[in-house]
């Protein structure tokens, strides 16, 4: 895989060379967009709220639904798009070492890391009693090993908070002339997600139950931590792993029947395997089974329904209610 990158990444150079593109502006004057690629949807989703009806803005989302984030490897026409354009947004979590060596062909283009805009609001992962502990790779545990941050920062309303500010300041560093503009549509978007963030208080204040069981991946900490959330997982919220052990199984069981809880929880796509195993082993035939919305990756296609991150938060905190009343 490394030597196939490195294929890519040679021919993006020579591309890059003959078309006389180094990034940036070099590669936007011509038609005189600004030109800004979001690697996932949330960030795709914040930045088209806040250069809506912004003249001039030409925003594209780089990873489509198809696509996991987690092994995500761009293709020669991705780094090419990414080394044209003029602002370039993306997590900066594990899964995105790739983006070192795209930006090497890409000197002009202004890049924008949200984790390290995040700073010391990142969490690192944590396995939490029950998790079934990821195996180490060829190769790790080899020297001192660098702590893992949790990737899904969007998943935290407060994070989104912070950072589309961030963003709007950034694009008014960037492009000046619509900074009324950004700073219009960032303050009408916060008030937004002010108001979301409420509800989930709100509710999580009124519940029956503060803890949160998953049979699946468990990619919600910054959720659970903004609202003093409890909760037990099959697996990591990154964790490759689609098969749970039976002590795993065994454990979520035993606190499903201690804790009493009226549902199991899911993320999408999930078979619903493993959370119909923890059921039939608790003997608790009545419990749903609910399912909450990651955002990794989004159906963005017409006909496609709740597809902004709003709606989707939206859909989440239903799903929540359900897990927790």
């Amino acid at each position: 895989m490394k030597r196939l990158f490195s294929v890519i990444m040679t021919a993006v150079l020579v591309l890059t060379a003959f078309s006389g593109c180094a990034g940036g502006k070099n590669a936007t004057d011509k038609n005189g967009k600004f030109k800004i690629i979001a690697a996932l949807f949330s960030e795709y989703d914040w930045l088209k709220n806040i250069t809506k009806d912004v003249d001039g803005v030409e925003l594209t989302l780089l990873m489509d639904s198809s696509t996991d984030m987690h092994s995500f490897q761009p293709t020669a026409d991705d780094i090419y798009k990414i080394s044209s354009c003029d602002m370039f947004v993306y997590t900066g979590g594990e899964s995105d070492k790739w983006v070192a060596d795209v930006l090497k062909t890409a000197p002009g283009v202004k890049a924008v890391d949200l984790m390290e805009t995040l700073g010391e609001k990142a969490k690192q992962e944590e396995v939490v009693e029950g998790m079934e502990s990821e195996e180490e790779e060829e190769g790790e545990g080899e020297g001192e090993e660098e702590p893992e941050y949790d990737e899904h920062i969007w998943l935290s309303l407060k994070n989104a908070k912070h950072l589309c500010q961030s963003l709007c300041d950034k694009l008014t560093e960037f492009d000046s002339a619509h900074k009324s503009a950004y700073a219009a549509n960032t303050k009408a978007y916060i008030a937004s997600l002010d108001k979301l963030d409420s509800d989930y208080a709100s509710a999580v204040k009124g519940a029956k139950f503060d803890t949160l069981i998953f049979a699946d991946r468990f990619p919600f900490r910054y959720l659970t931590d903004d609202y003093n959330l409890k909760y037990y997982a099959a697996f990591a919220g990154c964790s490759a792993e689609t098969e749970a052990s039976f002590e795993t199984v065994k454990f979520l069981a035993d606190k499903l029947t201690e804790l009493k809880l009226p549902a199991l929880c899911t993320i999408e796509g999930s078979d619903k395997k493993i959370a119909k195993t923890v059921i039939q082993t608790a003997g608790a035939e009545n419990t749903q089974i609910v399912t909450l919305n990651s955002i990794q990756s989004v159906d963005l296609s017409d006909g496609a329904k709740n597809n902004s991150y709003l709606e989707i938060m939206k859909d989440n905190l239903n799903a929540l209610k359900q897990a927790l009343y």
